[in-house]
């Protein structure tokens, strides 16, 4: 499950942008910002009746790689409570100041689509997760993932409006096997060089149970390996979130390929399952956020007109990483979004298994 490091220069990355600024643990990394502009732009329109806004993902065990958002309705009271919960938490936790991401939008050319092939490659994908060599880890031990990540993001300055962006960065989590330890080294959630904690209980005194959407290795370790059963559990479960079952259901697939390390036959599992969710195509040619060039399984959430995929080494099937590729205009303030904007990319370089919390995998025994 490895990637391998590329030293190719990166396709989609914006030179010389400064840091985006933070988020909490109520948000996943690098979406606060972006929740707490729209919603203070919109608030005001909100106060007489009930319109559609952006919001985030329900509080999760950790923080996660940032996601892409999606468009829930709310009412006028619920946004005034998240925008006021969320400028009050982003306060902490060595969160720095909004608002000083300035880069350009991230972009790409938009890969064709079609479902030809899909099974085959999925079939294929699936024999290469097979091969894997399971992780088993033992109590006591941390699951290590880097990675490198930006993000594009619609900025408020007043009345203006605009995309920005934070640069490509490196990110390192460590998570214990049970959930309950962990740490997390990200530039775009906190300044520090040296991180901070992501150990339980939480900053309320709470110590919330894994789930699909903040998984700990032991909760994947217990999860069924068979496709149908998989994916009835993965609907079952994120009933009600998302824009749509079906897409839910792919990005809950998604995270569980990026930053988690699922046992050989959960891995294997998961691509089974994804190839039965209605709507999912082929991407012939997609680009991590370091310049790999690969393959993706892409599904098209017609709500946002943003397509997911999830990118594929061509020759050995590996994971390489995820983006979200706008590829329909959007509307109001979302027009700002052309199609071709990176929304969100992420690469996977290195995942493993190690003894201590913050040790890195070279001194790995």
């Amino acid at each position: 499950m490895n990637a391998n490091t590329s030293g190719q220069k990166p396709a989609e990355r914006p030179e010389g942008s400064p840091l985006f600024s933070t988020t909490t643990r109520e948000l996943p990394p690098g979406r606060h910002q972006f929740h707490k502009e729209r919603l203070m732009a919109q608030i005001h329109d909100l106060q007489q009746d009930e319109r559609t806004a952006t919001t985030a993902p329900a509080r999760t065990r950790r923080l996660r790689i940032p996601r892409p958002a999606v468009t829930l309705p709310v009412t006028a009271a619920a946004v005034a409570a998240a925008v006021v919960a969320g400028l009050a938490l982003s306060t902490g936790g060595g969160a720095r100041d909004a608002g000083v991401a300035t880069g350009p939008a991230l972009t790409t050319e938009i890969g064709a689509a079609s479902a030809r092939g899909l099974p085959q490659l999925l079939d294929q994908i699936s024999l290469a997760a097979a091969d894997v060599s399971d992780p088993d880890v033992e109590p006591g031990q941390y699951v290590y993932i880097e990675s490198k990540t930006a993000q594009t993001f619609v900025r408020h300055d007043g009345d203006e409006s605009s995309l920005a962006s934070h640069p490509l960065h490196r990110r390192q989590v460590w998570e214990s096997a049970d959930g309950t330890k962990g740490w997390l080294i990200d530039p775009a959630v906190n300044d520090s060089p040296e991180g901070e904690t992501l150990s339980l209980p939480d900053e309320r005194g709470n110590t919330p149970r894994a789930t699909l959407n903040a998984p700990s290795y032991d909760f994947l370790a217990k999860l069924t390996t068979d496709p149908d059963a998989l994916l009835a559990k993965i609907y079952k479960e994120t009933k009600g979130q998302g824009n749509t079952p079906d897409q839910q259901a792919f990005t809950t697939i998604g995270d569980l390929l990026g930053e988690s390390y699922p046992p050989a036959a959960l891995y294997s599992a998961l691509f089974k399952a994804a190839a039965k969710i209605p709507g999912v195509v082929v991407v012939d040619d997609a680009v991590d956020a370091v310049g790999r060039h690969g393959v993706a399984v892409a599904r098209l959430d017609e709500t946002s007109g943003q397509r997911e995929e999830w990118i594929f080494d061509r020759k050995s099937h590996v994971f390489l990483g995820e983006r979200t590729v706008q590829v329909e205009q959007g509307e109001g303030d979302d027009a700002l979004v052309k199609p071709g904007t990176v929304i969100y990319t992420t690469a996977i370089l290195k995942r493993a298994v190690v003894d201590a919390m913050k040790q890195p995998p070279s001194q790995a025994g």
